[in-house]
């Protein structure tokens, strides 16, 4: 502001001295011309001196004008940086959002870059996302590309560009796309688009699959496909099953199944269990308990007639392993009559689901599964913690039951050591 300040004042200087100087000229020439032309000269000549001065005046007044101007300016942008932190630092998350939302209403696209500059001062970020994903989209609905410019400057997690990359899509998917591709640099996956595909996924699902299906795998890939997937499910079971069995990459169809087979299994265990064993790989071998935990909390018998019919082998031992775990919360005993029914199907794994989920229940039957443990480290390790666990919880029924059923030497050694500490 100074080096303003100094060229206006100059100006005021030079033309003063303008008008005075003027106006010498027009007194000398009028007394001059008096003697050989009568008044109406001299008349003029101070009608021309009165106009400098006027004009002089006028260029004061404006330059006053301008500075009061700014320096309102100045003071209005100060308060609304105080009215900004007044409100994101509010609890109310309603009155929070409405109060937010009335202020970026206010905002000229100038406004944007010293408000969202404020937030991110505040060092509340992380706990005010939404907060600040709405300056972000506020100022991406005024001037994209100025907002995408201060994310790449001064922003590092993706977060920034792709809230206001979604926002873009929604009006402008092409120039969202472009800008996207030539400001992304290097060979790898274009971290630009999640944003992008997030925003196309409901309104252009065919578009957003173009370009989800060009990326190439990797953590960026991920996180489009996680934010294409709830628009899909949306669409119900069968489309998004569709959608899926279309992809023609491997590794992103399993992805896309395992991230989807529990929340299918919600609704219909029956057509997802047997849309992962027709589809075998990755998601099958990782998502089968889930889809028959899921199943038995709905409708139990329904899971063991499915778990049954089942080809003995890994399928059958990882639906065993979800079943059983739903079993254990409620019934622990159940779920060990389950496991007897199927012998040859029991794995650790299987085994320290039940004890794991049974013991707050029940937890004599929860420890006395243990021995069913095949590797001994991990069963003395087991034994270790749930006694232990238990002690702190009942050490009277935890004694009764050490005192009537053996345990491994190193293991009694451990409960002994921890027993001498105590005293």
């Amino acid at each position: 502001m100074k080096p303003k300040f100094l060229t206006t004042s100059a100006a005021l200087v030079l033309i003063g001295a303008g008008g005075f100087i003027a106006g010498r000229i027009s007194s000398q020439d009028a007394t001059t011309a008096t003697g050989s032309h009568g008044p109406a000269e001299t008349r003029s000549s101070r009608s021309a001196s009165s106009s400098a001065g006027d004009n002089a005046g006028s260029f004061v007044e404006r330059s006053r004008r301008s500075l009061r101007s700014e320096r309102a300016s100045a003071t209005s942008v100060a308060d609304r940086l105080v009215r900004l932190e007044s409100i994101v630092r509010g609890e109310d998350p309603l009155d929070r959002s409405r109060s937010l939302l009335a202020f970026i209403d206010q905002l000229a696209p100038g406004d944007f870059e010293a408000a969202v500059a404020k937030f991110r001062s505040l060092g509340i970020t992380d706990s005010r996302l939404g907060d600040y994903a709405l300056l972000l989209s506020g100022w991406a609905k005024v001037d994209p590309l100025a907002a995408l410019a201060y994310a790449k400057a001064n922003t590092g997690n993706g977060f920034a560009a792709n809230t206001i990359l979604t926002t873009w899509a929604s009006s402008d998917p092409e120039g969202a796309i472009r800008w996207a591709e030539t400001n992304h640099e290097g060979d790898g996956a274009n971290p630009y688009l999640a944003g992008i595909i997030r925003s196309l996924a409901a309104a252009d699902p065919e578009r957003a699959t173009q370009l989800l299906t060009g990326m190439p795998k990797s953590i960026e890939r991920g996180a489009a496909l996680d934010a294409m997937l709830p628009h899909l499910l949306l669409q119900g079971g069968a489309a998004t099953r569709a959608w899926i069995e279309d992809i023609t990459d491997d590794s992103l169809r399993n992805g896309a199944m395992m991230r989807v087979a529990e929340k299918l299994a919600a609704t219909d265990p029956a057509g997802t269990a047997a849309w992962l064993l027709a589809n075998p790989g990755d998601a099958t071998r990782r998502r089968m308990d889930d889809v028959y935990r899921a199943w038995a909390k709905t409708d139990e018998n329904g899971a063991v007639d499915s778990l049954a019919a089942l080809p003995a082998g890994e399928d059958r031992t990882n639906a065993l392993r979800g079943l059983v775990s739903s079993l254990a919360t409620k019934d622990p005993r159940t779920a060990v009559s389950m496991m007897d029914r199927f012998p040859n199907d029991v794995t650790d794994r299987v085994v320290q689901q039940v004890v794991w989920r049974s013991f707050g229940n029940d937890p004599v039957t929860a420890v006395s599964q243990i021995a069913r443990i095949a590797d001994e480290r991990e069963r003395n390790r087991t034994y270790g913690r749930m006694i232990a666990y238990w002690m702190r919880q009942d050490a009277a029924a935890a004694n009764v039951w050490i005192q009537n059923n053996p345990l491994p030497p190193n293991v009694q050694e451990e409960i002994n050591r921890r027993a001498d500490r105590q005293w």
